[in-house]
């Protein structure tokens, strides 16, 4: 994990759920997963938009021409659990959405933040949007 993340993770479980670093608010949730090969737990920390289900979670990158390490646990181990600002500790099911469904939520992330409309620039993948409904 990079420095910067265990940072917002940190600022995230100190101020219940509000990360000002990068201005990111309460718009985080912490993915808890678990590494496809090794097995290892790890946390991720996420833009989560809220859902009929549960949240929206889009595996930009950044816009790096790869998609990062926890989309691939998540396919390989959909159920996991996430930390909300406000509701804490909360078990999901991941699905990751295709066609209409996947553009209308990557429409969300790009009308809350323009870097997500940069990231899209940057790559020439299709950014995946996943689900994360609870159980």
């Amino acid at each position: 994990m990079t420095d910067f993340n265990q940072r917002i993770i940190d600022e995230f479980r100190a101020n219940g759920g509000t990360v000002e670093t990068a201005g990111f608010g309460r718009s985080l949730v912490l993915l808890h997963h678990r590494g496809a090969h090794s097995g290892a737990g790890r946390v991720s920390p996420v833009m989560g938009i809220p859902s009929e289900a549960g949240w929206f979670v889009a595996a930009s990158k950044g816009g790096a021409p790869e998609n990062p390490a926890w989309f691939h646990n998540l396919l390989s181990s959909p159920d996991v659990t996430i930390e909300t600002p406000d509701e804490g500790e909360v078990a999901v099911h991941a699905v990751q959405l295709h066609g209409e469904d996947r553009d209308a939520a990557w429409a969300l992330f790009t009308s809350r933040s323009p870097g997500f409309a940069e990231y899209e620039r940057r790559t020439s993948r299709t950014i995946p949007v996943l689900e994360l409904r609870r159980r």
